[in-house]
């Protein structure tokens, strides 16, 4: 099965461990990866600001570093940047030159988490972490790509990993992009009830599968002087591994129940 690597640009610059270990996972699973040098930014940030013309010829470009090679599948590490390929279809349907190959992008793209589970088919990846837990949930992942599943089953499945609960689940982190630009003020007090929310929960580490999320919500703890470690799904997935334990579902109807 041969894998194009979207990288997202918050991985690139900020969590490139979390793009290694994400590799790694996916090899370890029998795909053969690619990731095309050309990619460079998704067009989020501008698209989110308003600047939507401007924007279209970021989106081409990543079109076209995308469907560089031929591969079955794209994924990327981040909910938020993987829907912004979800939405290409709709951004680019006037252009005669690109819709057709947005659509073929956007159909064959999918988020780490959905790709290890509802593709792959993998319940148990091997992996183990002796630690107590809580996820963060973003928003663009839940309520954009309506994926509100697979971490959890893959995080079920870790050995040693206590998973608890994080209250008010569905509360966004007060990242959101260019939110946290335009409004400081409000998304501060938006992270501080996200970080007070973790906090009652007695995990030592904070897990998502959206770097920007890891990025808003560590921050505010290294500011706040709390100890908090960050954990994106890939890396948890990419922990003391045993391939002796690893564990597929057993019908395709059970990933999309």
């Amino acid at each position: 099965m041969r894998v194009v690597i979207f990288s997202t640009c918050v991985v690139d610059l900020m969590f490139p461990n979390v793009g290694k270990a994400m590799v790694e996972v996916l090899e370890r699973f029998g795909c053969e990866t690619f990731m095309p040098l050309q990619q460079i930014c998704c067009g989020q940030p501008t698209y989110n600001s308003g600047y939507i013309k401007e924007t279209k010829h970021v989106m081409r470009n990543e079109v076209d570093a995308l469907l560089s090679v031929d591969a079955d599948y794209i994924v990327g590490p981040a909910g938020s940047c993987v829907n912004m390929l979800k939405e290409l279809p709709h951004d680019l349907k006037d252009d005669p030159e690109y819709a057709a190959k947005a659509q073929q992008v956007a159909d064959k793209t999918y988020e780490f988490s959905q790709f290890m589970y509802r593709i792959l088919g993998v319940l148990d990846a091997g992996a183990e972490l002796d630690a107590v837990a809580t996820y963060h949930r973003s928003c663009h992942m839940t309520r954009l790509l309506g994926e509100r599943t697979s971490p959890f089953v893959l995080l079920d499945h870790v050995k040693g990993l206590k998973m608890i609960p994080l209250p008010h689940i569905e509360n966004c982190c007060g990242f959101g992009g260019m939110f946290s630009m335009k409004e400081p003020e409000i998304s501060k007090q938006m992270v501080n009830e996200k970080v007070n929310d973790i906090i009652s929960t007695d995990a030592s580490v904070l897990i998502s599968c959206d770097p920007g999320c890891l990025m808003n919500i560590g921050g505010r703890f290294n500011r706040l002087g709390k100890p908090m470690k960050i954990m994106h799904l890939a890396e948890v997935l990419n922990t003391n591994v045993d391939l002796a334990r690893v564990k597929y579902v057993e019908s395709q109807e059970e990933v999309m129940a």
